[in-house]
């Protein structure tokens, strides 16, 4: 009977086309016959379980009949005979990249990464947007005031600015421009690599023009053709009103310039707000505390208290208890681009008197004869 595919490669029979993967380059690189102490059936058998396993279709089939079909007729062959989708008529198995039975030398994941990292034409697109410059974070503190009522805020920042002699292309103004000889203007380079699996194809950007497939004739004088150089910039910076600490403003563009006028990055702006010797902050709402005399508490009155907007009058009643709290209407924190806004509450604390004299005393005895 022949081995069962999954078998082979050591992996069961729900493994994803990732652990496929994995498991027949461990599996190739121990038997391939050029290693010492490889096999070149067992190797055979791997690849040929691996063109089954990776192709969809086929695996469908297979798990469906196994290994009834034909390999050469779009099926499967059932004596290891034979697989589709590689070709080793290209290389030698006596040789591996020049050295007989050695591997000396011989880059494994740079080999299985040209055969399975994805297309040429992806990597260079990759290559063309390395260009952009980096993301920026700095953090920024505000009082908490300012978070109420929001703030424009400047900061300076010491990164990679556009080139203002050469406006960011990295050329002298009033250089012509010519194609690249590296590249002939197509932006990207082939590298053959020669390995034991054979030839392999890779396109990478170019070196010189990176990407561009254009060349200045004259680099800017002050940027030496980067397009961008470090100095200090200062930008203003808009806080909402609202915001909470530990939100993050971000502001595309305004990151690192890019690399011959790519694009630049985004600059993350991370709000702290300082603490308030008075207030603290619940969701909307604004929460402070009022300490008043026993007697007040006991009899009612007006006290004086600070908001976020300056002072106002509160109205205590008769009997109030400590620990109540009272409410004030829309004087909280506003909502974060919104319309609405939370209010302000004021806990009270009755303070009870340590010391008390002589008369004291004896009103609060006579008040306690009446029951209370």
């Amino acid at each position: 009977m022949a081995e069962n595919y999954y078998d082979i490669l050591g992996v069961p029979k729900g493994a994803s086309d990732d652990e496929i993967k994995k498991a027949y380059r461990k599996a190739a690189h121990k038997h391939h016959p050029d290693k010492a102490g490889g096999n070149e059936a067992e190797f055979k058998k791997i690849n040929e379980a691996y063109q089954v396993l990776s192709d969809k279709s086929k695996r469908a089939q297979y798990d469906q009949f196994g290994q009834t079909f034909n390999a050469g007729q779009g099926g499967f062959s059932g004596g290891g005979q034979g697989f589709s989708g590689f070709d080793f008529s290209g290389f030698d198995f006596g040789q591996a990249g020049g050295r007989s039975g050695n591997f000396d030398g011989v880059d494994f994941e740079d080999i299985f990464s040209n055969i399975f990292g994805g297309g040429g034409s992806s990597r260079s697109a990759r290559g063309r947007q390395s260009g952009r410059g980096q993301d920026i974070q700095v953090d920024l503190e505000i009082t908490f005031a300012e978070m109420v009522s929001g703030v424009r805020k400047r900061v300076r920042l010491y990164k990679n600015a556009k080139c203002d002699h050469c406006e960011g292309t990295g050329g002298e103004p009033g250089a012509s421009i010519k194609t690249c000889p590296t590249c002939k203007g197509a932006g990207q380079v082939q590298k053959i690599t020669r390995s034991f699996l054979g030839s392999f194809s890779q396109v990478s950007v170019c070196p010189d023009c990176e990407g561009r497939g254009k060349l200045y004739d004259k680099k800017c004088s002050v940027c030496k053709g980067e397009g961008r150089l470090k100095k200090e910039n200062e930008i203003e910076i808009d806080v909402p009103a609202g915001i909470e600490s530990g939100q993050t403003i971000s502001i595309r563009g305004a990151g690192e310039a890019g690399v011959h006028g790519a694009a630049a990055g985004d600059l993350y702006v991370l709000v702290r707000v300082a603490t308030h010797k008075k207030f603290t902050r619940s969701g909307l709402d604004i929460l402070s505390t009022e300490e008043i005399s026993f007697s007040l508490a006991a009899l009612g009155g007006e006290i004086g208290i600070e908001t976020i907007e300056g002072k106002l009058i509160l109205k205590i009643p008769s009997g109030t208890q400590s620990g109540e709290t009272f409410r004030i209407k829309s004087k909280g924190v506003p909502e974060l681009n919104g319309r609405g806004r939370g209010n302000h509450l004021v806990k009270i604390t009755v303070r009870t008197p340590r010391h008390l004299s002589r008369e004291q005393k004896r009103l609060i005895e006579e008040l306690k004869n009446l029951g209370e």
